[in-house]
């Protein structure tokens, strides 16, 4: 018998927790930094509307229907066309993205360790910037840190979708909320606050349509939502008949863009209260932000938050990311689940071992001269996502019947006539025109 979610809630929070993960919270932070805060923030918010919540409501609804994994889901939709491969490419892609996601998830793991115990502070003559930069070039270090994340998230996946996934969520995603709001309410009360939250909300009309700022929300709407990754198609299928989709979709899209405007307010306030540079990049979260909570009264303690934050937030991502692959072994090879884990997880661990080590021995081992992290990561979001993205736009918005594509939603009127249009011919002419430019541009 297939497994299925508890409750309505906890679907909810459980798809909530894929998304709200380190897109979030460190790379939000640094791609909003480096493309102007508010501009960014606006276009971001756009996409969101305009393509993350229609293609949401497409893969919950392809999950749904099919009740199998994120391959599987194509082909039995879809059994006699080429499209039938498109799931090939989210599930894919979310096992290379968890492979190096759980490499910065251990980095941030460690710093919650080294917050908590009094160690992050002693600081080498070099400052936090030395202090991280030997941390990520040691040549064991990150592996163990990244074995940690792996294990936690392996642990909870191989006890089930209702008692593993669900449980966690559960009371990880309270906990997330409360200590966000709690870092960004102490943020607002810092004299000088007010010009990071000018930063965020007050764009620069001229940078709304600069096609990098554009391409820069697209990327990250789509690695913050999970857009691409089969992740909805796979908690879709664990959904039970009565559930429903639209208002759940709204609820786990609203539910992320309003948990990455908090980290927002959380971040960037504290930032230019302390003369920080909201363009630091990357570092953000693991240079910038520590020097910040050691000048600022009470700091120490809020980094002790700040850092569960980020590993707790993490791991609700890692372990869908960890799901999408374990279904589909699970659905294709006949495995149990436990055995599935095994695999998905090991291979994961192996495929971490090279990015984790990037900065250190195999600095060497990339294509363009940045470490390969950094590259994974450039071509999962900038090529591998929108690619899932399109496919599945191509495949729910003209490979299926108009009918099937109804029903499939569950939607009528004028509502389902306006997600239609965005997924047949908003979503495909965004994408290409913007992987188009991002070619042409180098």
């Amino acid at each position: 018998m297939r497994e299925q979610w508890g409750s309505q809630t906890g679907f909810i929070l459980a798809a909530i927790g894929s998304a709200v993960g380190l897109g979030n919270i460190w790379r939000f932070a640094y791609v909003a930094g480096e493309n102007g805060g508010g501009a960014f923030l606006l276009v971001y918010l756009v996409i969101v509307l305009t393509l993350g919540l229609p293609l949401v409501v497409a893969e919950i609804a392809i999950g749904k229907r099919s009740r199998v994994d994120g391959v599987t889901a194509f082909e039995r939709l879809a059994p006699a066309s080429p499209w039938r491969r498109v799931g090939w490419l989210g599930v894919a892609g979310s096992a290379l993205i968890l492979a190096y996601y759980s490499v910065i998830a251990g980095w941030a793991l460690r710093y919650f360790s080294a917050a908590a115990s009094g160690t992050l502070w002693d600081r080498p003559p070099g400052g936090f910037a030395a202090s991280f930069r030997a941390f990520i070039a040691h040549p064991l270090e990150p592996l163990g840190w990244h074995l940690g994340m792996m294990a936690i998230s392996m642990a909870i996946v191989v006890a089930g979708v209702a008692r593993g996934i669900e449980r966690s969520c559960l009371w990880l995603m309270p906990m997330l909320a409360f200590i966000v709001l709690l870092l960004a309410g102490f943020a607002l009360t810092l004299p000088g606050s007010s010009g990071g939250v000018a930063f965020l909300f007050m764009p620069q009309w001229s940078a709304v349509f600069d096609p990098r700022v554009v391409l820069a929300a697209m990327g990250q709407a789509f690695f913050s939502i999970g857009l691409g990754m089969a992740v909805y198609i796979t908690y879709g299928g664990y959904m039970k008949p009565e559930q429903r989709i639209v208002g759940s979709a709204a609820v786990i899209v609203a539910g992320d863009t309003c948990f990455a405007i908090v980290a927002g307010l959380a971040i960037f306030p504290a930032v230019f209260a302390m003369g920080g540079n909201p363009a630091a990049g990357a570092e953000l979260a693991f240079i910038t932000l520590p020097d910040i909570f050691l000048a600022m009264p009470g700091g120490k303690m809020l980094a002790n938050a700040f850092f569960l934050l980020l590993s707790a937030a993490a791991l609700t991502s890692m372990i869908s990311l960890l799901e999408v692959p374990v279904a589909a072994l699970m659905q294709r090879a006949g495995l149990r689940r436990r055995t599935a884990v095994l695999a998905v997880g090991g291979a994961a661990l192996l495929g971490g071992v090279a990015p984790a080590l990037g900065y250190g021995p195999l600095a060497w081992l990339n294509v363009t001269g940045a470490p390969l992290l950094e590259e994974v990561d450039h071509v999962v979001s900038n090529l591998v996502l929108p690619l899932a993205g399109l496919g599945l736009a191509l495949f729910f918005g003209w490979v299926l019947p108009a009918g099937t594509a109804r029903d499939l939603a569950g939607m009528r009127g004028l509502a389902w006539a306006l997600l239609l249009w965005a997924i047949r011919w908003l979503a495909p002419v965004f994408i290409i025109g913007l992987m188009l430019f991002r070619l042409l541009a180098g």
